[in-house]
Formats: C-alpha cells, structure tokens, sequence
C-alpha cells in the first residue's frame, strides 16, 4: 500500500468524504449556468473557503473543483485550451488546504463525464475520450492530487476511458457511478456490474461505488446491491442530501443534519468504507455525519425495511426490480469500434 488512500483506510477503516461543491458554491455567489471551474481563476478563495470548511467539519478525503475541467466541458466556456492548467490550480487548491490541515487528508482530483456519448451510439472515439481525460488528469496530477476521482459516471465505456487515462498517468484511481434510473445508471448498469467496467485495465481501482442519484435512502439500497467483483476495492458512497425542492428562488435539498448522519451510520453496516455527501451536502450536514462515523460500532446488514423506517422512502425501484439488461456488455464491445474508427 503506497497510495495515501491505502494508507489512511489501513489506519482508521472508514473515511469521511466531503460534501457538495456545486451546491455550495450557489450559496456564495455562483450564478445558474456559470461553471464552478471558471471560479478556480475569478475567485480561488470562495474555492479555498469551502475546502476549510468540510476539513473543519472532519473531511477526510476532498475533491478538486474540476468536475467539469475536460477540453469537451470547458469548450462550451471558450476555455478548452485551459485544462491543463484549470485542473492543476483546483488541485493546488486543495493540496493547499489538506496540506495545512495538520493531519492527514486526502486530495481527490474529480473527473467527471465529458458530456458526449461514445461511439457507436455517439460521435465521440474511445480514443479522444482517453485523450481527453489524460489531459485532465496529468493536470491534477501535476497540482498534487492524490488519486483521481472518477464520479457520476452512467456509461461503462466513459468509466474505462477515464480509468485508462488515469493508470496511463500513473496516478490510483476511484470510479463512482450515478444510480438514478430505477436502480441502474442511465446507460443500464446494474449495481453488481459496475466493477466490469474496469475489470481488465490492468491496474485496480481503491475504490467503487455510487454518488449523487435521488437521496439518501435510494443510494444506501444500491449500497446493499453494489458488488465490487474481483477488484478488491473498498465501496464508496456519496448521496444527496435528500430530495431538491425549488423553494424562495433557489434549490433546498430536503435532508437534515441528523438524517445524513443515519445515513451515514446505514452506510457502514451496509459495507461502505468511504462515506460523504454529494448534492446539497453542507459543512454542517458533514459534522453530523463526522460525529456518527466517530461514534458508531458496525451492526447487521441494513434491510430496505430498515432504511426506509430510518432515512425515508425510496423514490426510485432498486435494480433487482428493474427489468433493464446491464450495459458493461455492450459498451465494452463499442470501444473495440471506437478504436478501429479511431484507427481509421
């Protein structure tokens, strides 16, 4: 274990991820439309801000403001010839803020869909996505990431590109999915199927799991479903803070502090190692969540049963009761035809 992730699981067993970027950074100022990643430049402090803030509220493990920092993202801001530089200040940024921290945390680089769809079904190669999250990563790598967060993912393909381009970087990487249509991700991926996405790029992920989706209660039941296959990678999960709700001319997310924190104690009996927030996730809600994790002793596995009484209902049908083929298959026979068309 040479990886600081490794490490630090080694040491305290599970880790606490941080919250919501987006989100929060609606709260002080960011405007609808406006992409976070153009803050790294116009306003790193606000950036810096919220990195202190989930460090203060017990974070473990923070990621780059850098969700959306690939050449296909940024071409929509005019901004596609800054990505190796956008991506390596949103690491400096928060290299910065673990690195005073006075313990340890980890720097994760976020990486998120390039917004295309790959060939065949879509006009992106295999290749140019690989090509495109290569550029990305060497520029976290270079602002001193830690390992690269690969997040929100919903195609099998998108998940190996990245993957590919992360291990070509030489950096450990994690890989979530987004399982928000009836259980699955968008694209058709069964929970248990999701570590197929990876299975021969030759070098393991640390992590897999689930992030964003519909809430709460919905990720801890793809939780109970989520199968890490033969990676030996510890399972993460990052839900959103409840429901959205537009109320008084902005989005409120339903979830409570204390909910989260029930959440978050579920999580763990449910398996997962690598526990945060996404959407709607403040600082406040991660220090409910901190004092859960501090304080609770892993019981039985969770039943949907038991989730719901405790969390809330489910707003969408888990995957074992969606009739959905998975899409691992057929996305891994798309990229042989994006590379030949690549080739070509």
């Amino acid at each position: 274990m040479t990886d600081a992730l490794s490490r630090l699981l080694e040491e305290k067993g599970v880790l606490l991820a941080d919250g919501a970027t987006g989100t929060n950074l609606f709260d002080v100022g960011l405007e609808s439309g406006e992409a976070p990643e153009m803050w790294l430049e116009q306003h790193p402090d606000r950036i810096s801000a919220l990195h202190q803030s989930f460090v203060d509220a017990g974070a473990d493990i923070i990621l780059t403001c850098s969700f959306g920092a690939n050449r296909h993202r940024l071409k929509l801001h005019k901004a596609e010839d800054r990505t190796h530089d956008l991506n390596r200040k949103a690491a400096e940024l928060a290299r910065a803020v673990a690195d005073a921290s006075g313990r340890t945390v980890i720097v994760g680089g976020s990486v998120g869909p390039t917004g295309e769809i790959l060939e065949p079904i879509g006009a992106l190669a295999y290749a140019d996505a690989v090509a495109a999250f290569k550029e990305q990563i060497e520029g976290l790598k270079a602002g001193g990431a830690d390992v690269v967060w690969i997040e929100t993912m919903s195609a099998a393909e998108e998940v190996h590109a990245a993957a590919e381009a992360a291990v070509a970087c030489g950096m450990p990487y994690v890989a979530t999915g987004s399982f928000d249509s009836a259980g699955r991700t968008m694209m058709g991926i069964h929970p248990k199927d999701f570590w197929k996405s990876v299975e021969d790029i030759g070098q393991s992920p640390l992590a897999l799991g689930a992030n964003c989706g519909v809430g709460a209660s919905d990720m801890l039941a793809t939780a109970l479903e989520f199968d890490t296959g033969s990676t030996g990678a510890a399972i993460v999960v990052k839900a959103n803070c409840g429901i959205p709700r537009y109320q008084d001319g902005k989005t409120v997310y339903s979830g409570t502090p204390e909910q989260m924190a029930d959440y978050a104690r579920l999580a763990i009996d449910a398996g997962a190692r690598i526990i945060g927030g996404c959407c709607g996730t403040s600082p406040h809600h991660l220090a409910a969540m901190r004092g859960a994790l501090d304080h609770h002793v892993r019981r039985h596995r969770p039943t949907v049963e038991e989730i719901v009484e405790t969390v809330g209902p489910l707003v969408n049908k888990q995957a074992s009761e969606s009739g959905a083929e998975g899409g691992a298959g057929r996305t891994r026979r798309s990229r042989r035809g994006g590379s030949d068309a690549a080739a070509s």
